[in-house]
């Protein structure tokens, strides 16, 4: 199976302060990542670290396998988006003065040499999310919490990305938007086949649509395994997350 993501000995942080230690792991092509841990683990350091919005201190972080190999530990974070990093930050960070399909024509690129599946555009965002189609000429200012994370989902796939990387997508959104977005994802990683490392407050419902876990704790990695064996050990998982649990 072709690695598409490798991770080596990771110590990363803001500043001279150290949060991830000595974090290693491997994605494979096409499969989907369940990030998970308790709060101020980690997480959300590491999803950063990977994008280049962090301090790496120590080890290296590679996108690809063969020639096309990318090293993106030396790469400033706009080149890593070139590389293939598509990202979505808790802070959703989309254009809020400009329009949904301005948001989405302003960041589109062409599909990669040699890509396999359809390319996507805003025209296949709006399929996927009708409820931008019908405020395509909405500033992001007028959208709702939830669309503007389905905006922010689409801005990242209009990039025509290697890898998503999606920083707890479904927090403080109401139950409806939550399924919708659950749905969405499971077609992009599961049917589309776009690898993805997501990060979540609610484990039950990312772990079933995913392939793999990586627990952290401490800003090290505590467990690692089969999506769907962690998702089957209640009480593995409670242990492992009690507090994200009862908080998410």
């Amino acid at each position: 199976m072709t690695e598409l993501l490798t991770v080596d000995q990771l110590s990363a942080g803001y500043g001279e302060a150290v949060v991830l230690s000595d974090v290693s792991f491997e994605l494979p092509q096409g499969e989907t990542l369940a990030l998970l841990g308790r709060n101020g683990t980690g997480k959300t350091t590491l999803i950063n670290t990977i994008a280049g919005a962090t301090r790496q201190h120590a080890g290296s972080i590679w996108l690809g396998s063969g020639a096309g190999r990318a090293a993106l530990h030396s790469l400033p974070s706009h080149a890593r988006a070139a590389a293939g990093i598509g990202w979505v930050p808790q802070e959703r960070n989309i254009f809020k003065s400009l329009t949904v399909h301005e948001n989405l024509t302003a960041v589109a690129r062409p599909a990669r040499t040699g890509a396999t599946s359809t390319p996507w555009t805003p025209q296949r965002v709006y399929e996927m999310f009708p409820r931008l189609a019908e405020r395509k000429g909405n500033l992001g200012t007028q959208l709702s919490g939830g669309e503007q994370q389905m905006l922010a989902v689409g801005r990242a796939l209009v990039l025509n990305p290697r890898l998503l990387l999606l920083d707890e997508p479904l927090e403080g959104l109401a139950p409806i938007i939550v399924e919708e977005l659950l749905r969405a994802i499971a077609r992009i990683t599961r049917e589309e086949g776009l690898s993805a490392i997501i990060v979540e407050q609610h484990p039950q419902a990312i772990l079933a649509i995913s392939h793999r876990a990586l627990v952290l704790d401490q800003g090290r990695v505590v467990h690692r395994g089969s999506a769907s064996d962690l998702l089957a050990q209640p009480a593995l998982l409670n242990q492992l997350l009690g507090v994200a649990r009862s908080a998410g």
